[in-house]
């Protein structure tokens, strides 16, 4: 057992299992949902059901259907991460050679599942994630449905054709808006049967920082990317500017939360975020050097670069910003 958990802990840490070790069932499907990344979404749900304990917060929290939208929303976010690959699969995009295939297993390419069998788990995952939606819909009305009907929308589109948000340049947008208006506000809708514009303020710092992660891994791809004609935000913008829009928006997030702590809408402790600045410091040096030509020793997700400071800086920052929000609900002190 101590040996599959140092397992499940590589792979959350690096989305990745050293061929040294024994792939596990359990193993097997954290690289299959990529798994790694369901802490931006936990993050912002936490966000959401703790700003409903907050004092200014305008019905009391229900801790059942908190934590089913918590559920809901990380199971759609492991339906969202199987859907692209199956479609990026299916158009071709994803192959061998694409640095999708490169920086961790690809499920289908890698061999862990067949088409079908990725289909059927998205199907399995989806019909959970309904009968949480149902529930909650019933509880707290029609509402829940648009929330999860606009998140559903940006999730399957995000590659699949018509629309193919990815490939306008709209990609990055959409994360914005699903992890946080969308996963924040929703959550903190589902838990108190209301949403006041003040919640879906403060659920921006955050989804500045989730879309700096995205446009972190399309300057990683910028050059596959434009050579297959898909339009990424840095395709668009070009590497250069897309990195100096993600250091912008790093720093936006520290000035936002301030601002909102300024303005009364957070409580003070929301400034214990202001622990992460040497992370900060570190990661915009990152972002202000080209990438190294070679892997870094130990390095586990190459030929990714830019994402990776991107997620460590998120890692520490959000969770600065999630207990300081719990301080905020056990010593409410606002300015």
């Amino acid at each position: 057992m101590a040996t599959r958990v140092q397992n499940w802990l590589e792979i959350l840490q690096t989305q990745n299992l050293s061929a040294s070790r024994t792939m596990d069932p359990v193993s097997r499907w954290l690289i299959i949902t990529r798994a790694s990344v369901f802490t931006m979404t936990l993050i912002s749900g936490l966000i959401g059901g703790l700003l409903a304990l907050s004092p200014a917060a305008a019905g009391p929290a229900n801790a059942l259907y908190f934590a089913l939208a918590l559920v809901g929303i990380v199971t759609a976010h492991a339906a969202n991460n199987m859907i692209n690959d199956y479609f990026d699969v299916e158009s071709g995009v994803d192959t061998d050679d694409y640095v999708r295939s490169q920086y961790a297993p690809h499920p289908v390419l890698s061999g862990l599942i067949s088409k079908r069998g990725l289909l059927a788990a998205i199907a399995v995952v989806q019909l959970l994630d309904l009968a949480i939606l149902v529930y909650l819909a019933l509880a707290r009305g029609p509402a829940v449905v648009v929330f999860a009907l606009l998140g559903l929308f940006i999730s399957v589109f995000y590659v699949a054709p018509p629309f193919r948000l990815k490939h306008r340049g709209l990609g990055e947008p959409g994360v914005f808006v699903v992890w946080g208006p969308l996963m924040i506000g929703g959550v903190y809708f589902v838990t108190t049967g209301t949403l006041p514009l003040w919640v879906l303020v403060a659920s921006l710092p955050y989804a500045i920082l989730v879309s700096s992660v995205l446009i972190g891994k399309h300057v990683d791809k910028h050059d596959v990317d434009a050579a297959k004609g898909i339009h990424t935000l840095p395709v668009i913008l070009g590497e250069a500017r897309s990195r100096a829009l993600n250091q912008a928006l790093m720093i936006a997030f520290f000035a936002l939360v301030a601002a909102l702590v300024l303005a009364g809408t957070l409580g003070v402790f929301a400034l214990l975020v202001f622990l992460a600045v040497p992370r900060l410091v570190q990661v915009l040096r990152v972002y202000r050097a080209p990438r190294p030509a070679e892997r870094p020793p130990d390095f586990p997700i190459w030929p990714l670069w830019y994402v990776a400071w991107a997620f460590y800086l998120i890692r520490r920052a959000g969770t600065l910003f999630v207990l300081g929000l719990i301080l905020n609900a056990i010593v409410p002190i606002s300015l």
